[in-house]
């Protein structure tokens, strides 16, 4: 999400100390142009945000509830393409940002049906569903509706300025997430070559991690609108606004699935 901020037609990030250009009357005169001119596209909106991030979930959505189902027929299918969706999302995911494709509609859909068929069968299987759990739809409700909680007050923390998006605080979040990943990582191997899984298990080490995770996401949104209201503001072509409905789209996904998981502790499932 920071490099998307770069995307403004020759202008840096950190070029307008204020975060609005300058000479806002007759933007980017320096430049001779905007760069929504440079590219041939408009500049973004909030509206291209709003609708293309709208329509990143409702693919998420739809194929977690085609996972979803095909888990009630065939739950060997079901865990199958949760495995390709997860890996598939990954692979997206880095393509997305090693290979430069910030603004690409084609890239951030593929991605949302990857992830719905991962969310769709990891929901089966955080919620006890396998196992015959009567309430493991009930868990599932209070997961999405933790997530959209977590996202709605995060929107509102920022766009009251209660929490400051600086430089250090990118930075703090940064090498949090690089502790995360590398612990993640870590007891991976743990468990594939002892079979002790502490940061999994649903033991009081595993909560406190989940705990960590959730916080972390839901501070990685602030983050996220930042970005995004940067390149709002510089004037960045409207296909940006894919690139933000990717990255919003990550951290919704890795909250819902925190949530979930913290809450199937509880239910020891």
């Amino acid at each position: 999400m920071n490099s998307l901020t770069t995307v403004k037609g020759g202008a840096q990030r950190g070029a307008y100390p204020s975060g609005i250009p300058q000479g806002y009357g007759d933007p980017y005169a320096g430049y001779g142009q905007t760069p929504a001119t440079v590219t041939g596209d408009r500049p973004m909106t909030v509206d291209d945000v709003v609708s293309k991030t709208g329509m990143t979930l409702g693919v998420i959505v739809l194929f977690a509830v085609v996972n979803f189902g095909i888990s009630l027929f065939n739950p060997g299918v079901a865990m199958l393409l949760t495995m390709v969706g997860a890996i598939g999302g990954l692979i997206t995911v880095l393509v997305a940002t090693f290979g430069k494709k910030y603004g690409s509609a084609a890239v951030t859909l593929i991605y949302a049906v990857f992830e719905g068929f991962f969310v769709g069968g990891i929901s089966v299987l955080f919620s006890g569903m396998l196992v015959g759990d009567a309430n493991a739809g009930i868990l599932i409700g209070q997961a999405v509706l933790g997530t959209v909680g977590v996202f709605l007050g995060m929107l509102f923390v920022y766009k009251t300025g209660a929490v400051k998006v600086t430089p250090k605080f990118n930075r703090i979040m940064t090498g949090a997430l690089v502790g995360v990943l590398v612990l993640a990582l870590g007891n991976l191997l743990l468990a594939l070559f002892t079979g002790a899984n502490p940061l999994r298990d649903g033991g009081m080490i595993a909560i406190i991690f989940s705990l960590v995770c959730i916080g972390l996401a839901a501070m990685s949104f602030l983050s996220d609108f930042d970005a995004a209201d940067k390149m709002i503001r510089a004037g960045a072509p409207s296909k940006m606004a894919w690139g933000v409905a990717l990255g919003l789209a990550v951290t919704l996904v890795w909250l819902y699935t925190e949530i979930l998981r913290l809450l199937s502790y509880f239910r020891g499932n």
